[in-house]
């Protein structure tokens, strides 16, 4: 496939195919084809500007383009606060998964950004997606998540193995929970900090 790379360097893996109810199938099926607008859900805009900022920085080696930058960390924290999902662990999850590689491939097949199975467009009927789209991928890596960590009771560690593929192996839930809390979480006081109202 003209312009796809394939990502041996990344820790990338496979969501298992399993037939969904007729019932799950159709929430998914919702959840996937809603094409509401992003945006940042945050208390005030200073909230926002700062959170954006500082994973903007944060991201700015990996992806040198700003304007590109930007609006994949737009897209990241609305389709992960739709989803119910901290944005900086989604981000975590990118990294191992995809190393922020838009086109990237595993060796099974799973693609773009949150290397999602092409066997999930034709399980919800939506096979005209494009999973290597930026927001689609992302709609659909978050939805799966979500979906496996209501199996799993709200399990983080079972829920990152089912979405790997890889369930009651250590390696990948620890190498997203790393990631997440090395390079993306924002500590409680850095937080705290960053959203004081600038003085004067």
């Amino acid at each position: 496939m003209a312009g796809v790379l394939f990502a041996p360097a990344v820790f990338a893996g496979g969501q298992v195919y399993k037939p969904l109810p007729a019932s799950v199938r159709a929430v998914l099926h919702r959840s996937v084809s809603d094409q509401a607008s992003p945006k940042l859900a945050f208390t005030t805009q200073y909230e926002a500007d700062f959170w954006l900022n500082e994973m903007s920085r944060r991201l700015q080696k990996r992806l040198p383009d700003k304007e590109y930058r930007t609006n994949l960390l737009k897209t990241v924290h609305y389709e992960a606060t739709r989803a119910g999902l901290d944005p900086e662990l989604v981000l975590g999850l990118i990294e191992v998964e995809s190393r922020f590689n838009k086109y990237a491939v595993s060796r099974v097949g799973a693609r773009g950004y949150m290397q999602v199975m092409p066997f999930w467009t034709k399980e919800l009927g939506t096979e005209e997606h494009n999973l290597f789209h930026l927001r689609t991928n992302l709609r659909y890596g978050c939805t799966i998540l979500r979906y496996y960590l209501d199996i799993e009771k709200g399990d983080l560690y079972r829920a990152l193995g089912r979405y790997n593929g890889s369930l009651g192996e250590p390696k990948y839930p620890n190498l997203v929970r790393a990631a997440w809390h090395k390079n993306w979480a924002l500590s409680r006081r850095t937080a705290n900090i960053g959203y004081l109202p600038a003085s004067g």
